[in-house]
Parts: structure tokens; sequence; C-alpha cells
């Protein structure tokens, strides 16, 4: 029969609409071995005998598509007896003697009465183990095994749903300048946590929720990770995305799933950024999904009881805290809120420092640098020593002469770079000035009058 014969594409495609139907595919494959097509064949009863393990028929036919004499076609046949033993006198003729013609599929009644076939069948001593070894390797496993979780429990959020990164090297030490910021951590984290006799003395519970707020590129995830490597905690980031779902009830169940893992995993701190996203204000929000999603953050903050966020260390940043659910900022959720502000002189010079640490620089007066950046974002400087590295690098190329960054350079850079910073002043004034109750944003307030911004 032709390779591409009309019946086997026909049978192929009868086979693909009924992947179920053993017969039917054990006689697909016995028109491939009667075309020669072995290869193919072996494939179509390895998927036969994932549905029927014990069919005769389907082992026969594997035997003859891997290399086994080939003998006149015949009715299948079950598993033939040793060469010993003669077939049994009340047994019918065999199938062979009238072949099946070329197409036609053979009787189930012929396949229930296990005809023997008389020819010499398969070599004498064929090694049916042997054989099935050999298949063995053809046919994959049927089903996959859900791996299940370190501690012997299933993870109901799957395997590695949520990435906890392990306690990280980076220190508050690491943190340049920030010397309130880090008074204020040390205060609300730290020192509970290396003290657990003054804690229990004082009732001092590890749970514990703190808001990071000031403008955008000031290092507020920085922080959030320094922390972490403080508290030798895994590190769990956050964002709108790994949240929300377009499903009804699936943003709740993953928020839910979130806050399980960090508890399985504690210590944890979990790092909720840009939690204007997350947790606006349901006043504001029209779809009822985000604010159920509120409503799920609001009762994993709170836990089931008094115990259940041990060890569970929640921070949360935004550029925009006044858009924050009040709900969220109550005592026993984020109550304590930091004010994250451009870098200080002292961490401008650190973060200058590291980013021109791999470039080739002479004589950088550091200090100058700083008193020029006052106002700019960790985001602006790393911007000021891109484009500093890119004046001196054109330069270098129309001279042809290589040269070094100088200070020249990267106060000129500074010149052309407008801090980003700004336009989140301007709107914070307002806040500061309008929306300040119960005196929420004093230390905002202190800081825009020291600047003689408000």
């Amino acid at each position: 029969m032709a390779e591409d014969s009309p019946l086997i594409q026909s049978l192929r495609s009868a086979v693909a609409a009924a992947p179920a139907d053993v017969p039917l595919r054990l006689h697909l494959a016995e028109l491939l071995v009667e075309a020669g097509r072995c290869d193919a064949a072996v494939a179509e009863v390895a998927v036969a005998l994932q549905h029927a393990p014990g069919d005769a028929q389907a082992r026969e036919l594997m035997a003859r598509a891997m290399g086994m004499p080939q003998q006149p076609a015949s009715a299948p046949a079950s598993e033939p007896p040793a060469a010993s033993e003669p077939p049994a006198a009340s047994e019918p003729p065999a199938a062979s003697e009238s072949p099946t013609p070329a197409g036609l599929p053979s009787a189930p009644a012929q396949e229930s009465a296990a005809p023997q076939d008389p020819r010499p069948p398969a070599p004498e001593g064929f090694d049916w183990r042997a054989a099935e070894e050999q298949v063995g390797d053809i046919v994959p496993p049927r089903f996959a095994e859900t791996p299940s979780a370190a501690d012997g429990q299933d993870d109901p959020g799957g395997a590695g749903a949520w990435d906890v990164d392990a306690p990280g090297t980076v220190r508050l030490a690491d943190v340049g300048g920030m010397r309130e910021v880090k008074d204020r951590l040390e205060a609300a984290f730290l020192a509970p946590m290396r003290n657990p006799g003054l804690r229990r003395l004082y009732g001092k519970s590890l749970r514990g929720g703190l808001l990071l707020y000031g403008p955008p590129g000031c290092g507020k995830t920085f922080i959030a990770r320094a922390v972490a490597g403080e508290l030798g905690a895994g590190f769990l980031s956050v964002s709108v995305n790994d949240v929300l779902d377009m499903w009804v009830g699936n943003s709740e169940r993953n928020m839910h799933e979130i806050f399980e893992t960090a508890r399985r995993q504690a210590p944890c701190v979990v790092f909720l950024d840009e939690l204007d996203a997350l947790g606006a204000k349901r006043s504001r929000t029209a779809h009822s999904g985000m604010r159920n999603t509120v409503n799920q953050l609001l009762t994993e903050l709170d836990g089931i009881d008094s115990a259940a966020n041990e060890g569970v260390f929640v921070l949360a940043a935004t550029n925009v805290p006044w858009d924050v659910d009040l709900a969220l900022r109550r005592p026993g959720r984020l109550d304590r809120t930091l004010l994250v502000l451009p870098p200080d002189a002292p961490a401008r010079e650190a973060v200058l420092r590291y980013h021109l640490r791999e470039r080739p620089v002479e004589n950088i007066d550091l200090g100058r640098l700083a008193k020029a950046t006052d106002g700019f974002s960790g985001a602006d400087l790393a911007h000021v020593c891109e484009a500093a590295a890119e004046r001196a690098l054109l330069d270098s190329a129309r001279t042809g002469t290589v040269r070094m960054i100088g200070t020249k350079d990267l106060l000129a850079a500074a010149q052309d770079v407008v801090p980003s910073t700004g336009p989140w002043f301007a709107s914070a004034r307002n806040v500061a000035m309008f929306a300040n109750e119960g005196g929420m944003y004093d230390d905002l307030v202190a800081y825009l009058k020291k600047k003689r911004k408000l």
C-alpha cells in the first residue's frame, strides 16, 4: 500500500477524532506495517498500549512492527503459547488461511475467540519480557504526579506560585545617609527582633505594618529589602499584577495565598509595592471586584487570630498615600508611616560613588556634586552619571583620544537634568496644607517648611 494512501489518511483522521478507540488505532497500525512504515506503526501501537496495556493484538502487532519476520497477514492473536505446547484440538482453524482483506477491520468476535496463529509465530523462545522493556522506553507516563511541598503538605497555591527570596545580604548599612529613616525602622522592627527578652517583657508583638511613602525613585524598595536582610527574613514582593485577575474571586484568592505563603515561611517580609493600586480608597472604586480585593487585604492584615501573622512583617510603598484606603492605616494594620525623602548629601555621595564605580573617572569632587544635586532622587543621580558618561564617550569619538570622566562632565549633566521629585512635591504641598487631618503628614509639613516650600 502506498505511503500516502487515502485510506491511511482517512484512518488517521478517524483516530484523531477518537483517540481512545483502540481497535481503530490498531487497524491503522496494521496498515502501516503492511505499507512498510514500521516506525509510524510502533508509535500508534504504543499509544494503544497506554489505553489497553494487556491487549494481545497490540502486543503481537508491536512485535511485528519492531522487526519480527513478516508473515502473511492474520487476524489478531492472543499471546502465543510456548513452542513446546501444541495448539488445542478444539480451537477453530487459524484465520491466516483466509487473510483479512486490506482496509477491513478484524471481527470483534474473532478477537474474543483469540485463535492461534499456526505460522511459526514468533521466533522460538521469544522473550515477551524483553520486548515489553523495549516498549517501555517508547510509551511515556500517562499521568504526571504533583510534587509535594518541602514540609510534606501540598502547596495550595501551586508549586512555586509565589517566590519568596531567601534572606539577602543587603543591610541598612548599605543605605547611604537617611539617619531618621534608619532610626524609625530600628524602633519599629529591628530592636524588638534583636531583644526577645525585652520584647516579651513589654508585650511587643512581632506583627507589624509600615507604610513607606515619598517621591518616586528614592529607594523605598531598596530600604524594604534592607529591612528583610536585617531581620534575616525572606522577602516576598507583591505588585498589582500578582494579585488582580479578570475572573471574579481570583483576586481575593491570590491575596490570601500570598499571605499564607508568608505565614508558612515566617519570618518573612511581605512588600506591597504601589499600595495605592492594591488598596485604593473603596469610596472611589466603582468596580466591586476591586473593593473585594481591598477587603481581603484588610482581613489578611488582621489575621484569623492574634497569632496568625506572627513573624510576618508587612511593608508597603506608595507615592500617593492620600489615595490609600484609610482602613488600611488604622492601628494594627499599616499604622506606622515613614516618609522616604530624596537622599541627603551623604546619601547622594554614596549613590554617585556606586554608579561611577565601574566607569573611567578621575578627580571627581563628590562633595561639590552632592551640593549641585540637592533634591535629586536616586534615579535622577543614576541618570546624571549616565549622561556624563555619554558626554565623555562622544568627545573621545570626535577627537580619537580616550579621556576620563571628570567633575565638569557630571556638573554639566546635572544642569541638564530636571529633578523628577518636583511634580510630586507640588502635589504633596496641597495635601500638607489642606488635608493633614490628625497630623498624618506632619513629617512632610516639617520638610516642606525646612526647604521653604510651604
